[in-house]
């Protein structure tokens, strides 16, 4: 028999407590349009007490897929927040977006080349110190050259995330090293990890077969075309490394293998036309089996891949002094905020670079991880696939020479592109020295615009009268 004397105060704060649980449930209950998500297991959407994190990426659909494999795998498990993935075709359209305030993302990816415009805008917080207190090994999992794109101010900016080297990929149908070694060519070692510009310029000249109406290869005329050639035969593409005021292409240790370079990149017997290149791009010519070789980056491969009847490989870009070539880099950035949201960033941040993320997106094909363990796995080197010679962007990583950080790459590169077009593509030039000079001189006014005019000459400002 239920007895009032064991109704104390004590049971009844008790009765209390589990009647406002229960009235607290049913209104929550009662505010959704039907029984809670997943018959209970879990919430599809963040609850009341989730914080939402947004993740602003591009790419194609299957990179896509990849980052909303990872979230989705992190919110299984997350009791704190829920990231939720943006995503854009392009990176110019999603930081248009973000600059916009279109779009205010918690982490982004960024390619290395907007991180001076994106510090000068303080979207960001470093993570240096985030990531450290999370026990992220910098040193032992990702290439110092990688870590140093993304430093500034004596700080990690960004994480750097994908570094792919520029290469050069060629047609092994065009190009066949032991046909030309036979010949008596000059061709790379059998393990495929350097080759000189002799040798290039040989290879070229085997892919030209006028029956065939092929050529032999194509670098494009800009900046960035020419960069490494320069960066290769020991020379700088800028004065200065950090802060340039000019380019620096007519200095003596440029002009050289400058000049070398052109000897070949401006063969109309192994290069593609102005009329051809009119009528189709570069890549149409490789993809049709009619150029020998062609630069490019990792996230070319997949494309090719799915073209019938190519048969390509890789190889790093030619040597001259050195080795060297410039890289396509991209980082995840946290940004500026509240601090609670910062440290809920950085810790999605660690799950992204954790190995199975990474390899998740190494297994696309398109992107090559920064972190080493993952680069050297069969998730990216892809044996049983074309390139055979994967191993080239592994290997070409500590190669990469890296621009200063610049925020108006834009206006630099409209201010001389089309002049290096005419230099890399014209049949002859009478005076290189003086025509890198007015390219130099140009590149200032973009870098240097508030550099004064030379002073006239003390004598020459004399009137006659005195």
């Amino acid at each position: 028999m239920f007895s009032l004397a064991r109704f104390d105060w004590r049971t009844f704060v008790a009765v209390v407590v589990v009647a406002v649980s229960v009235v607290v449930a049913m209104v929550l209950y009662s505010d959704g349009d039907g029984p809670p998500p997943n018959g209970g297991h879990g919430p599809t959407q963040p609850s009341s007490a989730m914080s939402r994190l947004v993740f602003a990426v591009w790419g194609n659909e299957t990179e896509i897929e990849a980052y909303r494999k990872i979230v989705a795998d992190y919110n299984e498990d997350s009791v704190v927040v829920d990231v939720h993935v943006e995503a854009w075709p392009d990176s110019s359209s999603m930081l248009a977006d973000i600059r916009s305030g279109d779009v205010a993302p918690d982490l982004y990816m960024l390619p290395r080349e907007e991180l001076a415009e994106t510090l000068e805008t303080e979207r960001n917080r470093p993570v240096l110190d985030l990531l450290d207190a999370r026990g992220v090994a910098f040193g032992d999992e990702f290439p110092r050259e990688a870590l140093s794109a993304f430093t500034a101010d004596d700080n990690l900016q960004c994480m750097p995330y994908t570094s792919s080297p520029m290469v050069i990929y060629y047609n092994t149908d065009l190009i066949d090293f032991e046909r030309m070694a036979a010949r008596d060519l000059p061709v790379p070692p059998e393990d495929l990890e350097y080759w000189t510009l002799d040798m290039f310029r040989a290879a070229a000249a085997f892919a030209s077969r006028p029956r065939k109406e092929s050529k032999g290869v194509y670098i494009e005329p800009t900046m960035r075309g020419l960069a490494p050639f320069v960066y290769a035969g020991g020379g700088s593409v800028f004065d200065d490394d950090t802060d340039p005021t000019s380019l620096a292409l007519s200095d003596e240790d440029n002009v050289d293998s400058i000049r070398e370079t052109l000897e070949v990149l401006r063969d109309p017997t192994i290069t593609l036309t102005n009329k051809q290149l009119r009528e189709e791009s570069a890549l149409h010519y490789f993809e049709s089996g009619e150029l020998g070789m062609i630069a490019g980056f990792r996230d070319l491969t997949p494309r090719l891949r799915q073209v019938a009847g190519l048969n390509f490989d890789v190889m790093p870009m030619p040597e001259l002094d050195d080795d060297a070539t410039i890289g396509d880099l991209a980082g995840v950035c946290v940004a500026e905020g509240p601090q609670e949201r910062v440290e809920q960033s950085a810790d999605f941040l660690v799950n992204l670079l954790s190995d199975e993320a990474v390899t998740t997106m190494a297994a696309t094909g398109y992107l090559m991880p920064t972190k080493l363990d993952v680069s050297f796995s069969d998730a990216f080197l892809q044996p049983d696939l074309q390139p055979a010679n994967s191993r080239a962007f592994v290997s070409s990583i500590r190669s990469i020479v890296l621009p200063p950080l610049l925020a108006v790459w834009p206006d630099l590169e409209a201010a001389v592109d089309p002049d290096l077009e005419r230099l890399l593509t014209q049949p002859s030039i009478e005076d290189l020295e003086a025509e890198l000079e007015a390219i130099d001189e140009k590149s200032q006014t973009v870098l240097d615009p508030e550099q004064p005019e030379e002073s006239e000459d003390p004598s020459e400002s004399v009137s006659p009268s005195d």
